[in-house]
This record gives structure tokens, sequence and C-alpha cells, in this order.
């Protein structure tokens, strides 16, 4: 950036490669991810992840990930699909998909969220390219929190 302006196209929204989003399906609000272009699907540390059957329909169980100053708790949802998915060390896995709203810079539309053990991680979800693909949204990493404020609980 120089004097404070950007060579964003005109129509894009400029996020960092740490941001603020919520997930409020799940109860999640204004928590610290980490934006990573290399990753195609999103990821969520779920623990306690079980499948069950709800009239008819495939449906998944799981701990939401322990966020700072947020309530730890146990959500439900509609199996959206399976994919494999290759993991931080290079494996695939296959991993249960969700499809939920997500807020990110006052903007509002459905992701899809693989679910998987992140605990090691220090963010509980990565923010990967499909989520942001075809919403005018560029990447700057060299910044952090450009549409977000950085919370106070983080180091």
């Amino acid at each position: 950036m120089k004097n404070g302006k950007t060579n964003t196209p005109r129509g894009f929204t400029l996020i960092g490669w740490h941001e603020c989003i919520s997930l409020p399906a799940l109860g999640l609000h204004d928590f610290a991810v980490k934006v990573d272009t290399g990753a195609k699907t999103t990821a969520l540390h779920a623990e306690q992840i079980e499948t069950f059957v709800r009239e008819g329909a495939k449906w998944v169980r799981f701990r939401c990930p322990d966020v700072p100053g947020q309530q730890v708790r146990m959500c439900e949802f509609p199996v959206h699909t399976k994919r494999a998915i290759t993991n931080t060390s290079g494996k695939p896995e296959t991993r249960i998909v969700i499809r939920t709203p997500m807020v990110l810079a006052g903007r509002r539309w459905s992701i899809d969220i693989s679910l998987t053990d992140r605990g090691k991680m220090r963010f509980p979800l990565i923010l990967g390219r499909r989520a942001l693909r075809r919403r005018n949204i560029a990447v700057d990493p060299g910044h952090s929190y450009l549409v977000s404020s950085k919370p106070q609980l983080e180091g």
C-alpha cells in the first residue's frame, strides 16, 4: 500500500491473511481465522464428530472449537457432502462437509466447511479459496485485519 491506496481493482474488497469472521449458525462470532488461498476448502476444528440419521437424511454432530470469549457447544448440521481432502501433512483423508452462512467484511454468504482436528493449529478455521471465489475479494498476504479488528486475546 502506498499513501493508503491499494492497487485493488474497483469493486473488490481487500482482506488480510488474518481476519475475523462469524459463523452465526454455529454460534461463533467475530473470531480470528487464517486466510489461505493455497487451501481449496475451508476447514474448521471440530471434536467428537459423529454422524447420525434424522428423518432419512445424514446429519453430523460435533463439538465446535473453543473460541476465546464464546461458549463451547455441540452443533448439529445436515451433511452436505463428503470430500477427499489433502491435509496439512499432504495425506488425503475423507472429511464431512457442512454448508453454513459466513459473515466477512459485513457481507454474508454460504460456504462449505470441512470438519477436522485442527487442535494443534493456531487458528480454529482456515478460510480456503473456494469460500472466496466469485465474491470480488482480494487477499493482501502482507497485512492482517484489513476489514476487521484484531481480537484482544490474540498474540
